[in-house]
């Protein structure tokens, strides 16, 4: 061969060479900045051991700034409702983010099975040694040194329904994981509405116990004055006492959850204690009208756990489809191109400076025809797995009916105990008049002023605890039923 010739072949095998490290560089690079994450070596330590030939690899890894004044969390440092916080968490959080993440991936699973449907392409090139020359009578063949590079393009004609099978599944994998986002979702909508709502209780906690300290501290001054002029026993400025310390243990404790409520708050909007807004709103009360029924329906249209087992349902079929693809031949078509040589640019040698390189097409078709029922039994298993998924979805359902049920029912438990609770402090409030009255007139008994005081710091603190737990029964409601509503809008 001249030298041109081979000036000429090595070039082009240098040039596909080129290409293809271009190519599979270039997919990498492009996968790496998708995910977000490149493993760089921070220390000289593990550089070494990245780099175990080389001197230790010095890098410059980015560091997050500290939160400032003026960024973010300074901007979010103002003033929050139930509604602008959840907005903020199903924003900032990261167990969103994590859903998302999970949705993306699904959506990647689902482009990946649909190449599966075209040809794909691959490229070998191989080297071998002989111990010596081929003879052929009495002539060499070939050198000892034999090297070779094909291409090959392979197209799947028939799997038995298989690949379209990963592909169906592929999709429903990827709306179950929309709907798994939206649970996500809806998760965290509840946890910062009942975090939001046991807030706003604790504040009325201590609202209320600062009002009993004060009802005390005006006891204790009066029965103190009795005293001192020997219309009273020191018993009854005693019992004061111990009341009124009571009531600020009580007023200190409901201080601290009132803290410990913020700061949860502040993780699951992912912000930080010095850059905390002030959380605004008021335990109210708004009818609730929707009938049992609408909820009913409602659910079973959005509820994403009946949603996730139907598609679990499906995805199950898919998987029995899959198993019994094996039962039937694969049929597929090859178009080959081989070159080989005596040098790395495989351009014949010197007993074949021609016919060197050839090319090829074909079709195979291969059938699995006994494998002592692995195949067979394998297709079983998938199908009784598909009915296992189907009970379990059914199970779901009657589960989703029982909880929708129960959460309504709590609500009109929660609305009637709010009724009777008003009754009852606006009762205990007239007791508790009436009892400083009758002491101050000498016709009563401290004991009947600490008890009326007593009495109204616990109906004060009922009516609180049924207003919030009127609203956090109406956000598992909407939870339940798979509706967004991060205001608790009664509707």
């Amino acid at each position: 061969m001249s030298l041109t010739q081979r000036t000429t072949s090595l070039a082009a095998a240098l040039a596909v060479a080129a290409i293809l490290a271009v190519a599979s560089a270039t997919a990498v690079l492009a996968a790496d900045t998708e995910a977000g994450t490149m493993q760089i070596p921070t220390t000289p330590e593990a550089a070494a051991t990245t780099n175990p030939d080389g001197p230790p690899i010095s890098v410059e890894v980015p560091v997050p700034p500290l939160p400032a004044e003026d960024g973010k969390n300074a901007a979010t440092s103002g003033t929050l409702d139930m509604r602008q916080a959840v907005e903020k968490a199903l924003t900032d959080s990261p167990s969103t983010e994590s859903a998302r993440a999970g949705t993306d991936a699904a959506a990647m699973g689902v482009k990946s099975k649909f190449g599966a449907f075209f040809p794909s392409l691959s490229t070998s090139y191989g080297y071998t040694r002989r111990d010596h020359r081929k003879p052929y009578r009495d002539a060499a063949t070939s050198n000892a040194d034999l090297y070779s590079w094909s291409v090959n393009v392979h197209q799947d004609l028939f799997t038995g329904l298989k690949l379209f099978s990963e592909y169906s599944k592929a999709q429903l994998t990827h709306e179950q994981s929309e709907v798994s986002e939206l649970s996500t979702q809806l998760s965290l909508i509840l946890n910062v509405q009942t975090n939001f709502l046991n807030l706003l209780k604790a504040r009325e906690d201590v609202r209320s116990q600062q009002d009993s300290v004060e009802r005390l501290q005006s006891q204790l001054k009066v029965t103190q004055a009795f005293y001192d002029v020997g219309l009273k026993p020191r018993l009854d400025v005693l019992m004061a006492e111990v009341d009124l310390a009571d009531a600020e243990d009580a007023l200190l404790q409901a201080k601290n959850t009132v803290e410990t409520q913020k700061v949860r708050l502040n993780t699951l909007l992912g912000m930080t204690n010095g850059h905390a807004p002030v959380y605004v709103g008021e335990l109210g009360y708004a009818p609730f009208d929707r009938p049992l029924d609408a909820c009913l329906k409602k659910a079973y249209a959005k509820r994403p756990d009946m949603i996730i087992a139907a598609k679990a349902v499906d995805i199950a079929a898919q998987d029995a489809k899959i198993a019994r693809s094996g039962l039937f031949p694969q049929v597929g078509a090859d178009f080959t191109v081989t070159r080989t040589g005596d040098d790395p640019i495989v351009d014949g040698n010197r007993y074949h400076d021609s016919e060197f390189s050839e090319w090829t097409v074909g079709a195979t078709a291969s059938w699995n025809v006994f494998d002592w029922g692995e195949t067979w039994y394998g297709w079983k298993q998938a199908q009784q797995n598909m009915r296992k998924i189907k009970a379990d979805a059914e199970s779901t359902r009657l589960e989703a009916v029982y909880d929708v049920t129960s959460r309504h029912l709590k609500i009109q438990e929660a609305a009637k105990r709010i009724s009777v609770r008003r009754k009852a402090v606006e009762q205990a409030k007239e007791s508790y008049r009436m009892a400083v009255a009758r002491y101050q007139a000498q016709v009563g008994t401290n004991t009947d002023v600490l008890d009326a005081q007593a009495n109204l710091t616990s109906a004060e603190a009922a009516l609180t605890t049924a207003l919030a737990e009127y609203q956090i029964a109406l956000a598992n409601l909407y939870v339940s039923v798979g509706e967004k509503n991060p205001g608790l809008a009664v509707y």
